[in-house]
Order: structure tokens, then C-alpha cells, then sequence
């Protein structure tokens, strides 16, 4: 497939955060983009809003008579979280098209141009984002995927004048195996996507072939403590090729010092908190100067870095209320953000809103959940949004509250989660999860701003 022959492309789950990155990428080349998806978004309105057409009804109907006979100017993308009796999907391959998945279609769009891929159970977003804000900030510029909203750029894709693309290389159903990256980047591999891996040793040796697939004279950076092969070792201590040192918060702002064997970059100033965002910083700023980008251009980007939507972003940030919205969902992660939300604010009540995301994944990490979820002063636990998956039997979220510990702790409605914030004071509040609890974002937002 050339993509530069693709006039046309049809998305089957356009709304998805990688979906709709390519979903843009290909409108921006000038091709006719339409797509489906169950249920309208604040993103897909967008993707409406800049010309693409979306339909959210799963009949063929609705499907544009130009993508009926497959031909070499038309492109089907889809996502493995279709169910498989999607009636659109089986239409579309009855017909005779050839499906790609998007991690196909970002393999063969890597494979010509120079690609840094940022892997990861966790931290891959906020890490290529950053990547890709250094480049574009410091002038290098760069396309990139990008598996959240930069708050910078507002959108999930950018375009650049030159051959380098920073994508966000996913795990999820082994997509990045199709990347051809010359600079690899591996910020975490704790187990997670068990149902698609069966087991945590599955996942390390799949990480390892993607790091396998670096072109010859790549470099790849991983963080220190994992089992794999690397040219660069990285971490936030002083144990590893390149690290963080003089971690101090002033002021409400993160600021280190990055070490490395020959050289050293004092006082950055991070545009983002958290202990867990200097290490993705760390490893930024290395895959950064690989490419010959200088230290105070480096510094000047990290300074003005907004990070990622629904990454530690801060929803209200005023003298009476701090609330603050995080896509954790994995414990590890709910750790590494909870943990620097206690650094912040040590001496205010914190009150947790969790949406566990999957069946699957709270079976298997139901411990983990229950002792990081335990941080919280008073935990609001909503239902498990099931996403792909089908309800399993035990496994919700009264389960996972009766392993918890925190003082305070309640299974609700998102309803309730409202009518809490309405009548009590909620000095320091976060929601956390993968879900669809990000539509309790708006109207908490003003409750708490016309508290």
C-alpha cells in the first residue's frame, strides 16, 4: 500500500485516540475521510467540526457509496476494540476490502521516515508528547501520533516540514511490532492487557521484540530496571546512563537537574508536576539531544510544556478548590500520580473519584488497585466501565471497595458524585480512569468554580 495513492479512507471506531489521529493525518493530505463510532464525543465533534464525516449508528446504510468496491485509492482502518459482529465491519470485508489495523498503517508511515517510537504501559503519551513539543518548540519540527490531546497543540497529531515522526508506540494487541523506529524509547512494562498477553512474561518478551526492531544504528532508551537491551539506561536517580538529580518542588512547580556521563543541564524548570514526569522529561530530553538539539532550547520547550488532556491536568486551581483530572488507569499508575498529588499538597483532604476500566484489569490487579486506591482520604468509586468486554461474574466494584482501606470510601453514581461536590467542600479532588468518567469533568468544574 502507498499511501500517497490513498484518496479516500472510511475509520471503523474513528473516535478512538488513535483512530481519530489518522483520521486527521489523512484529511490533511486532502483525502476524503468519513468513519463510524458508537457513541458521540467531545473528539468527535471536533473531527465533525474539521470535515469528517461520522455516522454512530452500526448499519451499512449508513456507510458513503464511494468505499462499496474496494480499489487502490480507498484505505479501511480499524480498531481491535470493534466487536467482531460489527455489521459495518463485515460488510466492509464481505465487499472485498482489505482491513488495517492502525498499527499497520503507522508501520508503513514509520517505515519511510525517521521514527521515534515511545513505548510503555505508562508514561508513553505524556513522553512522546513531550518528545514532540521539544522538536517543534526548538525549531527541529517533526510529525507526530499521539495518543492523547496535547495541551500545547489541541489536537493528537502534527504535521511537519521535515522526514522525523514521533509516534506513540502501543502495546495494546501488539501494535508496535509494526513501527520501524531508529530511536526506541521503553518508559515502563508492568503487566497489564493480560487478556490479551495470558501473562506478564508474554508482555516482557513481546517489549523486547519491539525494541528488537530498531533499524541498524538506532539507539534505544530504556528505563532503568527493566530487563531489556539498551544503548541508554535512564531513571530519576543516580543509578543509570542519563538521569535526574536536585528533584525539588518550588512553589508548586517541579524543578532537577539532568546527568549525564560528559555533561549536565541545571535548574529545569518542568511545565508539568510530578516525580513520575521528571523521569519521562529524562528520557525526552535524551532522545532530544541524540538529535543534536541544544540544552537551552531543550530547557526553554520543558519550561513551557502544558502536558497532556486527562494527564495531571489541572481542571480548577484557585485559593478555596484544586481539582485536578488523570487518565490513570493501571495501578502503577494511580500510584505514580496519587503519590505526587500527596507531595503537592500534603495537608489537604484528598478526595479520589475512580472509574475502574475493564473487567479484566481489575480482576487481575485487584490488590494493587485496593492498596494504591487506599491513598485516598475518601474514595468515591463509580462502577467498572466495561468498554469491549462483557460484565464477569464477582468482578465489580463493590468487590474491589470492600478490599480498600481508605477512611471514607463509597461505591456511586456519577450523579452523586455531583451532588457531593454540591453540597460539601472538596478542597483537593481528582478523577482518575479510562472511561467515560471524563463527562463528570465540565460540570465539576463549575460547581467547584461557583462554590
Amino acid at each position: 500500500m502507498k499511501i500517497d495513492a490513498i484518496k479516500q479512507v472510511y475509520l471503523i471506531g474513528v473516535g478512538g485516540i488513535g483512530m481519530s489521529g489518522l483520521a486527521r493525518y489523512f484529511a490533511h493530505l486532502g483525502c476524503v475521510v468519513k468513519g463510524y463510532d458508537r457513541t458521540e464525543t467531545e473528539l468527535t465533534k471536533t473531527l465533525v467540526s474539521e470535515g469528517i464525516a461520522i455516522s454512530y449508528v452500526d448499519e451499512i446504510d449508513t456507510i458513503d457509496p464511494i468505499f462499496n468496491a474496494p480499489d487502490d485509492a480507498t484505505l479501511i482502518i480499524f480498531t481491535p476494540a470493534i466487536p467482531k459482529d460489527s455489521k459495518i465491519k463485515h460488510y466492509l470485508e464481505q465487499v472485498g476490502h482489505t482491513l488495517h489495523k492502525r498499527s499497520e498503517v503507522l508501520g508503513i508511515i514509520s517505515e519511510s521516515r525517521f521514527t521515534i517510537g515511545v513505548a510503555g504501559t505508562h508514561g508513553k503519551t505524556t513522553t512522546s508528547t513531550m518528545v514532540a513539543h521539544i522538536l517543534k518548540d526548538s525549531g527541529f519540527d517533526c510529525s507526530a501520533f499521539l495518543g492523547g490531546i496535547s495541551s500545547n497543540y489541541d489536537t493528537n497529531v502534527l504535521y511537519g516540514n521535515n522526514d522525523v515522526v514521533v509516534v506513540e508506540a502501543d502495546e495494546y494487541d501488539r501494535s508496535f511490532l509494526t513501527l520501524h523506529p531508529n530511536i526506541a524509547i521503553v518508559t515502563s512494562a508492568d503487566a497489564d492487557h493480560l487478556d490479551i498477553y495470558g501473562d506478564a512474561g508474554q508482555l516482557l518478551a513481546t517489549f523486547q521484540m519491539y525494541l528488537d526492531r530498531v533499524v541498524e544504528g538506532g539507539t534505544r532508551i530504556v528505563k532503568k530496571g527493566l530487563p531489556f537491551d539498551s544503548q541508554i539506561a535512564y531513571s530519576g536517580h543516580d543509578v543509570a546512563d542519563v538521569y535526574a538529580s536536585n528533584v525539588h518542588v518550588r512553589d508548586g512547580e517541579f524543578y532537577f537537574d539532568y546527568i549525564s556521563a560528559d555533561s549536565k543541564i541545571e535548574h529545569i524548570h518542568l511545565g508539568i508536576p510530578g516525580t513520575h514526569n521528571v523521569e519521562n522529561a529524562v528520557a525526552a530530553i535524551t532522545a532530544a539531544r541524540i538529535l543534536g538539539i541544544a540544552d537551552d532550547k531543550i530547557k526553554l520547550a520543558l519550561a513551557n510544556f502544558k502536558g497532556v488532556k486527562r494527564r495531571f491536568e489541572y481542571i480548577v486551581r484557585t485559593p478555596s478548590a484544586i481539582y485536578v483530572d488523570d487518565y490513570a488507569h493501571h495501578p502503577e499508575e494511580l500510584r505514580a500520580f496519587l503519590s505526587s498529588m500527596r507531595k503537592l499538597y500534603p495537608n489537604k483532604k484528598l478526595t479520589v473519584v475512580f472509574q475502574p476500566h475493564l473487567f479484566t484489569r481489575t480482576r487481575d490487579f485487584i490488590d494493587g488497585f485496593a492498596e494504591v486506591l487506599s491513598m485516598a482520604d475518601r474514595l468515591l468509586l463509580m462502577e467498572i466501565y466495561p468498554a469491549r468486554e462483557l460484565p464477569i461474574e464477582g468482578v465489580n466494584s463493590s468487590w474491589l471497595l470492600s478490599k480498600i482501606t481508605a477512611p471514607e470510601k463509597a461505591v456511586v453514581t456519577p450523579q452523586q458524585v455531583l451532588e457531593i461536590a454540591q453540597n460539601e467542600k472538596l478542597e483537593l479532588l481528582v478523577t482518575v480512569g479510562a472511561g467515560d468518567i471524563d463527562k463528570l469533568v465540565k460540570p465539576l468544574k463549575e460547581i467547584l468554580v461557583n462554590a
